[in-house]
């Protein structure tokens, strides 16, 4: 510590007072701890007597604990526009399956050779995949054409 007086937190949270820095290396010590300095902006610089190692795994768990509640993943189900009946009921309990596992889906409806001239009849496809998913999934985009690939994604219902 280069600061010739420190404020010092003990390791149960009560505050112990200002003091010199080797003073509170000295209480630090006898207590088995380390001194860890929280704030150097304000005056007096704040530090507290607690043991690093283990405030540094809590910070790191607390970190990756952030990261793994974003995570949602992308899951794609694609078909054609002439799809079966039964297919397209697979495709749905699919997506549904997705949905409620937190995933957001995108349906692709792939037009192949001369198909690309019924691109209405597979927007209607998508229309009816918006309809029959209506209680479990939002619309996070909108049914688009991209080449000769109809797209929406949908996301799960809050």
């Amino acid at each position: 510590m280069t600061f010739p007086k420190i404020r010092v937190i003990d390791a149960d949270g009560s505050q112990i007072g200002i003091m010199a820095s080797r003073d509170a290396l000295k209480i630090a010590e006898d207590k088995g701890l380390d001194l860890v300095l929280l704030n150097d902006k304000s005056e007096p610089p704040v530090c507290r007597v607690m043991d690093y190692d283990k405030f540094r795994y809590q910070q790191e768990k607390k970190n990756s604990a952030g990261t793994k509640s974003k995570s949602t993943t992308l899951k794609e189900v694609k078909m054609g526009y002439k799809i079966g009946e039964h297919d397209y009921q697979v495709r749905i309990n699919q997506a549904k399956r997705f949905l409620k596992g937190g995933n957001m889906v995108k349906a692709t409806v792939t037009l192949k050779g001369r198909e690309v001239q019924h691109a209405n009849l597979a927007q209607g496809l998508l229309r009816r995949m918006i309809e029959d998913l209506q209680e479990v999934a939002q619309i996070q985009q909108e049914p688009k054409r991209e080449g000769r690939n109809l797209m929406m994604i949908l996301s799960p219902a809050k």
